[in-house]
Parts: structure tokens; C-alpha cells; sequence
């Protein structure tokens, strides 16, 4: 079984980066509105903040995440948003604290666990290692909305290589929760990394294809951006139809992002 610890450093990385962008705020930034409908700055982090905390509590207490769950299951199409408002009332120097425990907290819980560990979750358990990435991806995403918000370009790095993998990973459940039956074979992926070094994934010679920066494909995954905006390219019906379709993140299909100029 491959070692997590790469994958936790990232997110660690990934954390410490965005707390470095929001430590010195002041109170009227935290209150700038993201393109998140409805979320400030501060509703971004303690969404961060909620979900680290769920993560510890899944990894640490399976009987208090599985009391998580069911409240859940109560309001489903409140939860998210009701967790993001409740930090977001939290003094930024208390959403701060909160965030940084939280995240510290699941550090911890992650190295400290057996490799083959498996945590309940929303959907499927989830392994150390995914778990790692599905913070480190969400962490980057919201990241991104709140740099927007900012005015802030961020510059990426190979830990997209994390949510890449996810974004390919996540194929057929994104086909799935479109009610669409997954393609039977397998993709060819060549992304071309921050780095400039070619990440590819699936057979070689496969006629369904993808390609393009990582950047762009991350930020379609995690529908930050419309793929009108973005420098991908598709070959074969199966690839072009994923590409409208893609989702890295649980639950149903997102409402995504318009492309740049559509004003409706």
C-alpha cells in the first residue's frame, strides 16, 4: 500500500499557504462576497473549518460521525450551508483558531493512522490517503474563491497532481449522479503540470482522450471555472461528454460557473 505521508504534507502545504493569504485580513475582507452564492470569505473557512472537523470526528469517533451523518440526512440541503454560517459568525481571530485546530487536529489523526485505515464518510469509507486528497481539494478550491474575492492570483503548484488524480478518479461517479451510464474503457489523460513536467494517465493508445494544462482541468473538476475558459482539449465523444459533466466533490451534480462575459 503506497505511504500517505506525501499526500499529508501537501494538504499541510496547501493549508498553511491559504492561512498565510487570510491571517492579516482586515474585518471588511472577511466580509467580501465569493462566487460562492451567498458566501463571504469568512463562510469559505469555516466551511474548511467544519469539514476538517468532520474529518477528525470520522477518523477519531465513528459513533460521533455517524450521529454527524444522520443530521445530515435531516436537512440535506441545508447542512453544508447552515455549518458555513454558523463559523462565519465566529470573530475572524476565533474562525482563525478554530480552523487552525480543526486542521491540526486531522493532521495528526492522519499520520498517526495505519496506512489501511478506512474512515466512514458522507458516501463511501475512505482510505488515509483520500481522505488527505479530498481535503487538499477542497482547501485548494476554496482556496481559489477566496483569492478571487481578493483580487489575489495564487500561484499553482504540483500538488494539483492530488486533485487531478481525484478529478480522473471520480469519472464514472460524475456519469452516475448525471444518471448517465460511465464509459466502459478506460481514458487517456496527459496533463502538463505547473512544473512542466506531462502527467499522464490510461493506456497509451486509448481513443478517448484528454489533454491541456493541470491547472485548467483542476479548476473544471472542482467547476471553478466554465470549459469555455479553459485550454482543453477532448478527442472522442465519451471524453468531450465527461468534460461537461466533471465533478471531483461528493454529492449531486454542482450548478458550476458561467463562462467569463455571461452576465445572466
Amino acid at each position: 500500500m503506497a505511504d500517505p505521508t506525501p499526500v499529508i504534507d501537501d494538504l499541510r502545504a496547501e493549508s498553511e499557504e491559504l492561512d498565510l493569504l487570510v491571517a492579516e485580513l482586515s474585518p471588511a475582507q472577511w466580509t467580501l462576497p465569493t462566487a460562492a452564492p451567498g458566501w463571504s470569505v469568512a463562510h469559505q473557512v469555516a466551511h474548511l473549518a467544519w469539514t476538517d472537523r468532520s474529518a477528525l470526528l470520522a477518523a477519531t469517533d465513528a459513533d460521533g460521525f455517524r450521529a454527524l451523518v444522520e443530521k445530515a440526512l435531516a436537512a440535506p440541503d441545508s447542512f453544508v450551508d447552515e455549518g458555513a454560517e454558523e463559523g462565519s459568525r465566529l470573530s475572524p481571530v476565533d474562525l482563525l483558531a478554530a480552523w487552525r485546530t480543526g486542521r491540526a487536529g486531522l493532521d495528526r489523526a492522519l499520520r498517526t493512522a495505519p496506512p489501511d485505515a478506512r474512515f466512514p464518510w458522507y458516501g463511501p469509507p475512505m482510505s488515509v490517503a483520500s481522505m488527505a486528497t479530498a481535503r487538499l481539494m477542497e482547501t485548494w478550491a476554496h482556496g481559489l474563491d477566496i483569492a478571487d474575492a481578493l483580487g489575489v492570483v495564487r500561484t499553482p503548484t504540483d500538488r494539483l497532481r492530488h486533485v487531478a488524480r481525484l478529478g480522473i478518479r471520480t469519472r464514472d461517479f460524475a456519469h452516475t449522479v448525471h444518471g448517465l451510464t460511465p464509459p466502459a474503457d478506460d481514458f487517456r489523460i496527459e496533463l502538463t503540470a505547473p512544473s512542466g513536467e506531462v502527467w499522464a494517465y490510461g493506456p497509451e493508445g486509448a481513443p478517448q482522450r484528454v489533454t491541456g494544462p493541470a491547472l485548467d482541468f483542476c479548476l473544471l473538476v472542482t467547476q471553478r471555472a466554465h470549459r469555455a475558459d479553459l485550454a482543453l482539449t477532448a478527442v472522442g465523444p465519451d471524453a468531450d461528454r465527461w468534460l461537461d459533466i466533471a465533478q471531483a466533490f461528493a454529492g449531486p451534480p454542482g450548478a458550476g460557473r458561467r463562462p467569463k462575459g455571461d452576465t445572466r
